[in-house]
Order: structure tokens, then C-alpha cells, then sequence
């Protein structure tokens, strides 16, 4: 059922509030100041509070305040007898859902909370999701190699130093990656990823760019680019050991001066855009062989992360594998199965020469093809 509270000081107008909104079928409880509303909304789930601004104790500004940094979705609609723009702008600046005045007009009332009530749900199932995503995203394992990976993630999320990570094709490169930005400060903003090696070497200045309208046969519009796209967020530089020359330029420009210009165009676009960038390439070697610009390879690896293959940490295909398990029987709407001792000991002796990637689809396999419980021979016949 949802729970609203009311918080105000005037015993009438609680008892007025708490009359229709129980009548339209809602669980409401009644704080008297802002001070009990917030050990009220601290305690509880609330998924509406009406509340007064001028109160003792505690005001409403503040009790709207306390409850949003302590990251509750309450959505709060802000009653007040004195109905002036000033209070109207702080309530809202402080993240009230809306502000009404006294005495309030009930069809108003009712729609306001009806709204805000669709808006608290929102958010939690945006909360949900993104909690799913992270799980989605969690990198599984307790080898040494893979520590120093989680912990060089703790260390360099909260910063805005730009990341480079090496490793073999289906290691984990881009859950690293999204790792970093879910940790970090912009992680409400966007998260772009472009596959350097999937664009052709001609369209990928305008993927990363943009272009004007006309800049090119085929320009028929202008279009935004992946760096534009992700302004205030991070790019997701996949694969940028294939970016061409002409391209790797470009970026390194952007990086340099926090501004770039669409294919085409003339005009400076400032950005503000954290890059991290992956690749299964030895960039040094590419260097030497004039397939990558130096000056750029120092600008991108400001931190280096290397993750290592599966063949050197088989201590967590164990985790891995009954990680996948449950990730895919979800998938499937299944219950999840079992593999033996000894098929799980055969997995970890498999060369895995395409690593995580190459695991779970293995697992995924063996889940569609085995019955409840995974031998040695199905594996076997499968792996």
C-alpha cells in the first residue's frame, strides 16, 4: 500500500489532510514538527510527505533538505499559507515535487499527490535497475591479479584521471570500464561507448565528432557526436588501438583543450567528458610501428589497468561459473542448475584462450543442453 505522511503543526489541518487521503485508500501517518517528521521519514518508507514550511523546531526547507541528503525518495509536496515565488524556487532547488499553497484546492491536492506518488515509484524501480545493472557489471573473482584490479578501480573511480585498459579480447575490459563511471562522480550522467574497431577508419571522425550537414555525400542532416553525447559524462574509448591516425588526432585535441569541431564545421564546442579507453593491442609496440600517436598513448594512461586473462586466475572460475549459473537461469526464467565437483575441476582446466566471454558461453550451453545437474561428460561434450 502506499505510505504518505503528513508534517505540519496544526492538529486541524492534519486531521483535515489525513481524512481525504485515507478516504482514497492511503496508509497516512502524522508527524507535528519537522524534527518528528524527519526521525519518522528516516524510520519508515514514506512515498509522499506533505509538509508545512513554517513549523517549529525543524522547518520544512530543512526537513526537505536532511531527508534528501540521506537519499530518500520520499517525494515531498510543500504546503504553505504564504504562497510567495521565493519559497516556491527554494522548495523546488531543494528537490520538492511541488509546492501548493493553504488552504489547498482538493481536485489539485489529490492530482498532486497521484503524480508524485507515479514519481516515487519511478525512482525506485530506477533505483532497482540500476542496482541490477551494477550486479550485471560486478567484477567476480578474489585472485590476486583481480584484486589489484578492484582496488586500482576503487582508487581511480573518484578521480577524474583518464584510464587505460589492456587486456585480451572477452577479459573484462568493459565491465572495468563501466566499473570506474558507476563508482565515480558522474555516474548519474552518460556512459557512451564506441568501438573503435567496428566503425570504418573514414565514418569514425564523425562518430566521435559529429558532422555539420553537408559536410559529406550522405550528410543529409547534422548529427551529434559520441563526445558531444557524452558531455558531462564518460566516453568509452573500446578497441582504440584500430583508430586511425588522422582520428587519433582529433582526440588527442579534444583531450588537450576540452573542445572539439563537427566534420564540416568551423565552430569550437566545448566538452566535458572523462575518457577512458581500452585495447587488446601493445600500444608501445604500435608506437614503434607508427600505427599509434606517443603523445596520445601518454595522455590516455594516466592510469593503467591491465586485466589479466582467465588462464592466469582459474582460482575464480568457480565464482564465475556459479555466477553465470544464476545470471543466465534469470535470463531464462528457469531455476538454476548445478555443476559436479568434477566437471567444475575439468572447467578450470580448459585453456580458455577466449577467456570470461568464452566462459559464459560455455556455461550458457551447457545450461540449454544438460539436465538439472552438469557432469564431467557434459562438459565434456560441450565445453
Amino acid at each position: 500500500m502506499v505510505k504518505l505522511i503528513i508534517v505540519d503543526d496544526e492538529k486541524s489541518i492534519r486531521a483535515a489532510l489525513r481524512d481525504i487521503l485515507e478516504y482514497e485508500g492511503y496508509e497516512v501517518d502524522e508527524a507535528k514538527d519537522g524534527e518528528e517528521g524527519l526521525e519518522m521519514i528516516m524510520q519508515t518508507s514514506y512515498d509522499v510527505a506533505l509538509c508545512d514550511i513554517k513549523m517549529p523546531k525543524m522547518d520544512g526547507l530543512e526537513l526537505l533538505q536532511k531527508a534528501g541528503e540521506a537519499a530518500k525518495t520520499t517525494q515531498f509536496i510543500m504546503i504553505s499559507a504564504f504562497g510567495n515565488v521565493e519559497n516556491a524556487v527554494e522548495a523546488t532547488k531543494r528537490g520538492a515535487f511541488d509546492f501548493i499553497t493553504k488552504p489547498p484546492d482538493l481536485n489539485r491536492l489529490l492530482i498532486t499527490v497521484r503524480n508524485a506518488i507515479d514519481r516515487a515509484k519511478l525512482v525506485q524501480e530506477t533505483k532497482t535497475l540500476k542496482k541490477r545493472l551494477y550486479k550485471l557489471n560486478e567484477i567476480v573473482g578474489e585472485s590476486e591479479p583481480i584484486r589489484r584490479v578492484k582496488d586500482t578501480i576503487n582508487r581511480v573511480a573518484a578521480t577524474e584521471a583518464r584510464v587505460l585498459i589492456t587486456g585480451a579480447n572477452g577479459s573484462g575490459k568493459e565491465m572495468v570500464a563501466k566499473q570506474i563511471h558507476e563508482k565515480g562522480s558522474r555516474a548519474a550522467m552518460p556512459l557512451v561507448e564506441v568501438n573503435c574497431a567496428a566503425i570504418p577508419s573514414e565514418l569514425i571522425e564523425s562518430e566521435l565528432f559529429g558532422h555539420e550537414k553537408g559536410a559529406f555525400t550522405g550528410a543529409a542532416a547534422r548529427r551529434v557526436g559520441r563526445f558531444e553525447q557524452a558531455d558531462s559524462g564518460t566516453l568509452f574509448l573500446d578497441e582504440i588501438g584500430d583508430m586511425s591516425l588522422s582520428a587519433q588526432a582529433k582526440v588527442l585535441r579534444a583531450l588537450q583543450e576540452n573542445k572539439i569541431t563537427r566534420v564540416g564545421g568551423d565552430k569550437e564546442i566545448k566538452v566535458n567528458v572523462r575518457v577512458i579507453a581500452a585495447t587488446n593491442k601493445d600500444l608501445r609496440q604500435e608506437i614503434a610501428n607508427g600505427n599509434f600517436r606517443e603523445d596520445l598513448f601518454h595522455r590516455l594512461s594516466v592510469i593503467v589497468i591491465h586485466v589479466p586473462p582467465l588462464a592466469e586466475r582459474r582460482s575464480d572460475i568457480v565464482l564465475l561459473a556459479d555466477k553465470f549459473l544464476q545470471d543466465i537461469a534469470t535470463e531464462y526464467g528457469s531455476p538454476p542448475k548445478e555443476i559436479t565437483t568434477e566437471a567444475m575441476a575439468y572447467l578450470q582446466s580448459l585453456p580458455w584462450t577466449g577467456n570470461v566471454r568464452e566462459l559464459r558461453n560455455v556455461i550458457e550451453r551447457l545450461i540449454i543442453m544438460c539436465g538439472d545437474q552438469i557432469s564431467l561428460e557434459d562438459v565434456k561434450l560441450y565445453a
